[in-house]
């Protein structure tokens, strides 16, 4: 019998041995009421979690991360794998020293341990508490994010009398890096893919400079083709080098060879695509690619959900920005409905 189960009987209890001995002058409208004040508060409390920090050790160092675990017997878990660029484990932006919050994957994984789903989530290699495991930029490839998130599924994998079942959610970025591990994965459950590209990495960033001069176009389409067939380019103009600097290009390299509509479609477990209709950043085609790739899948589109998982009811851009910086905004309940739905169905 889990905590919960044992303070309703308590009160039950409690509240006949009252009733029939008649020792205490409170009327049963007052039982009532205490009654609904106790289940007033069950719902904060049946979600009651162990947070555990936990770490996981590759060649390059130290990834650390926290799991929530409900107060649920062998619960499922998820694996929660973050978007791209320098975001921490919990949806946060970290730019050296400043830490632009949303708090969007913390929340994901309360919401999910409401509803009785644990789920582990960390800071990527060179990011947050696990920068010490970080490497010189020339050095680091898609592929080791992908072989980071496979150990972490072996780890939970392993604690099958804890968990009773491996479920991988990868946001943005984290999508394909989580279709990646989970391929040919006997222990992963099922993938969930939220706001993930349905786009290979160059495509996205060729339409995403569709708005530039048409030289600059062009010259990002060369570079992208260069990059592609896995030379690098050494004469980057300045107004690029933040996307094309000589650092980089090699991790580009790596992650352009793979194209999420086919990573996708070679999946055997079953996958859930939720994608949120005012997210600016990846469109709801994307979702329908991906769709379309594995007709096996299920689609969701959530309503007035953005690229944080927040409500956001336009897609102007200062009302957007003001979702990404606001750590108290919760994520859409709609989204954890069709998570839950899916992983306990």
């Amino acid at each position: 019998m889990n905590k919960i189960k044992a303070i309703i009987c308590f009160f039950e209890i409690m509240m006949i041995s009252l009733y029939k001995n008649r020792k205490i002058e409170l009327s049963m409208k007052r039982l009532n009421l205490k009654w609904s004040l106790l289940l007033a508060i069950l719902p904060a409390m049946s979600w009651a979690v162990e947070e555990r920090p936990v770490s996981l050790e590759i060649p390059a160092g130290e990834i650390k991360g926290k799991m929530l675990l409900p107060d649920v017997e062998t619960p499922p878990v998820v694996l929660i794998i973050a978007g791209s660029g320098p975001t921490d484990m919990d949806g946060n932006t970290v730019l050296g020293a400043v830490t632009i919050k949303n708090n969007s994957l913390k929340f994901l994984a309360e919401g999910l341990a409401e509803r009785g789903i644990a789920s582990l989530r960390y800071d990527k290699r060179g990011i947050a508490s696990s920068a010490a495991a970080g490497q010189v930029e020339a050095d680091l490839r898609f592929d080791d994010y992908v072989a980071d998130a496979r150990a972490w599924i072996d780890s939970l994998a392993q604690e099958k009398a804890r968990f009773s079942g491996v479920y991988v959610l990868g946001h943005s970025e984290g999508a394909l890096i989580g279709m990646l591990a989970s391929a040919g994965n006997e222990q992963v459950k099922g993938v969930i893919s939220l706001a993930g590209a349905g786009r290979p990495a160059y495509e996205i960033i060729e339409r995403q400079m569709s708005g530039q001069p048409a030289a600059v176009c062009q010259l990002v389409k060369s570079v992208n083709d260069s990059l592609r067939a896995g030379k690098t380019v050494t004469d980057i103009p300045v107004g690029l080098m933040a996307l094309y600097r000589p650092s980089v290009q090699p991790y580009l390299i790596s992650w352009y060879r793979y194209n999420p509509q086919t990573v996708v479609a070679g999946l055997e477990q079953p996958v859930l695509i939720v994608q949120g209709d005012k997210d600016i950043q990846v469109s709801v085609e994307d979702a329908q690619l991906l769709k379309k790739a594995q007709p096996r899948a299920t689609i969701e589109l959530v309503e007035n959900m953005n690229h944080v998982l927040k409500r956001c009811e336009s897609t102007e851009v200062n009302e957007q920005q003001s979702t990404y910086a606001n750590p108290d905004l919760p994520v859409m309940k709609n989204l954890l409905d069709v998570i839950d739905k899916f992983i306990k169905p």
